[in-house]
C-alpha cells in the first residue's frame, strides 16, 4: 500500500493546477438548488475526458459515475454536493461569482473539484485495485428536501450497492493541509417550526380591550427554552431558536396575530419527536391561558449525521497513514445539518472535514459568509484523501 499511497500523492500534486482551475470555473458559475444544469454539463464533460462512464439527470441534475477496477469486488461511493447559496459575493478575486446574488459560500465548488480530482486519480490507478468506485455528484444539499433523498429514491445506492459511502466537506475552522473526523453522532437533525399566535387586535392604548398576541408570543418564545434546559437530558445537545417574529401592527396598533419562525436541532430521533409534542403543549397552553390560540406546523428536515463507527475508525487510521497523526484531528459535534445523513442511513457512512483555513493569506471567513474562500492548496489534500480512503476501503 505504501507504493499506492506514494502514487496518489504524486498524482495529487500533478493534478493540483488543473483541479484549482476546475474549482475556479465552478466558483465563477454557481447555481442554486436543483438548477445546476451548467454545473452538471461541466462535470459530465470532465468525466467524458477522463474516460469515466456515468448516468446523468438523476434527481434532475445529479450524476453518478462508476470507475471499475481490474477485477470484481466491493463498491465504495464518494459523494460531493453541487449547489450554491443565494448570497452576493463580496470577495474581489479573479474567480468571484459572475452570477449576481448566487455564491459558492459553502465550498461545494471545492467538493466537486476534489471529487473530480479523485476520480481522475482513481481512473489512472484502476489497474491497481479490485472493485468499483461510485461517484455521486448530488444536487440541492442546501434546500429541503435535499438532493440526497431524491437520488436515493431514484436508485443512486443501487446497481451496484456500495458497502460504504464517504463524503468530504470544507472546514474553515481547520488549517489547510489537515482533516477532521468524528465517529458516531456528528451533525444535528434539522426541523423548522412555524407558530401563528392568534389574539384580538386593537388600540395599543386600550390593552384591556384586546387579546395581545405580541405578549402571548413573547411568553411562548421564552417558555419554549425550558424544553432545552429542563426537558432535554443534559447529555443530549438540543437547540430551539427563533429567528423571525412578525406582527403586522404599529407602535399604537396591536395586531390580530403574530407569526414565529424557528429551528429545532438535536441528535436523537425519539427525542426529536418528543420536542414537537412539547412545543405544541407549551405554546398552546400559554396561548389559551392568556385568551388566545395558536397554530403550529413543524416542517421535518434532515436527520442527524451519524458516522458509522467501524468505517470511521478505519478511515481515521488510514488518514493518519496518509497525512500523519499531527494532521488528523477529532471534531466536535455540530448543530448544523447535512443531507449526507440520508446516505448514511442506508449504507455505512463517513462524513469528514477538509481544512481550508490560512490566516496568513487572510482566508478565515466562516461558511455561508459573503467573504468565504478557501486556501486552494487544500485541494491537493482533498482529492488525494478521497482517493486514498476509497482504495483503502476496497482493499
Amino acid at each position: 500500500m505504501n507504493d499506492l499511497k506514494d502514487k496518489i500523492k504524486s498524482l495529487s500534486r500533478e493534478f493540483l493546477e488543473e483541479v484549482i482551475a476546475v474549482r475556479r470555473h465552478l466558483h465563477r458559475n454557481p447555481e442554486l438548488s436543483f438548477k445546476e444544469e451548467k454545473t452538471a454539463s461541466f462535470i459530465c464533460a470532465r468525466l467524458d475526458e477522463y474516460g469515466i462512464s456515468y448516468k446523468d439527470k438523476i434527481a434532475k441534475t445529479g450524476i453518478i459515475g462508476i470507475i471499475e477496477g481490474k477485477a470484481p469486488g466491493k463498491t465504495v461511493a464518494l459523494r460531493a454536493d453541487m449547489d450554491a447559496l443565494p448570497i452576493t459575493e463580496k470577495n474581489e478575486t479573479p474567480y468571484r461569482s459572475e452570477n449576481e446574488g448566487v455564491m459558492h459560500a459553502c465550498g461545494h465548488d471545492a467538493h466537486m473539484a476534489s471529487l473530480l480530482g479523485a476520480a481522475k486519480i482513481l481512473k489512472s490507478l484502476s489497474q491497481e485495485f479490485s472493485g468499483s468506485i461510485k461517484l455521486i455528484f448530488q444536487p440541492s444539499e442546501e434546500s429541503y428536501p435535499g438532493g440526497a433523498k431524491v437520488m436515493i429514491e431514484e436508485g443512486a445506492l443501487e446497481n451496484p450497492v456500495p458497502e460504504a459511502i464517504i463524503g468530504q466537506h470544507v472546514f474553515p475552522e481547520l488549517d489547510s493541509g489537515k482533516i477532521g473526523m468524528r465517529s458516531g453522532r456528528y451533525m444535528a437533525s434539522t426541523d423548522e417550526v412555524f407558530i401563528t399566535v392568534k389574539g384580538k387586535g386593537g388600540h395599543a392604548a386600550i390593552p384591556d380591550q384586546v387579546v395581545d398576541p405580541v405578549l402571548i408570543a413573547s411568553h411562548i418564545v421564552v417558555a419554549l427554552q425550558q424544553i432545552v434546559s429542563r426537558k432535554s437530558k443534559p447529555v443530549m445537545p438540543t437547540v430551539i431558536s427563533f429567528g423571525r417574529i412578525c406582527g403586522d401592527g404599529k407602535n399604537n396598533i396591536i395586531p390580530d396575530e403574530v407569526k414565529l419562525e424557528g429551528i429545532i436541532r438535536t441528535f436523537d430521533e425519539d427525542w426529536r419527536g418528543e420536542i414537537k409534542k412539547q412545543i405544541e403543549k407549551i405554546a398552546c397552553g400559554i396561548a389559551e391561558s392568556m385568551g388566545g390560540s395558536c397554530d403550529i406546523f413543524v416542517d421535518q428536515g434532515y436527520p442527524a449525521v451519524v458516522n458509522d463507527e467501524e468505517l470511521t475508525q478505519r478511515s481515521w487510521n488510514n488518514a493518519i497513514e496518509y497525512l500523519g497523526a499531527d494532521r488528523v484531528e477529532e471534531l466536535e459535534m455540530r448543530m448544523t445539518a447535512e443531507d449526507f445523513s440520508y446516505f448514511a442511513q442506508v449504507v455505512p457512512g463517513c462524513f469528514y472535514r477538509l481544512g481550508t483555513r490560512n490566516e496568513q493569506m487572510g482566508i478565515s471567513s466562516n461558511l455561508h459568509a459573503a467573504t468565504f474562500d478557501i486556501d486552494e492548496s487544500s485541494l491537493e489534500t482533498g482529492m488525494g484523501m478521497m482517493a486514498w480512503l476509497a482504495i483503502c476501503e476496497l482493499k
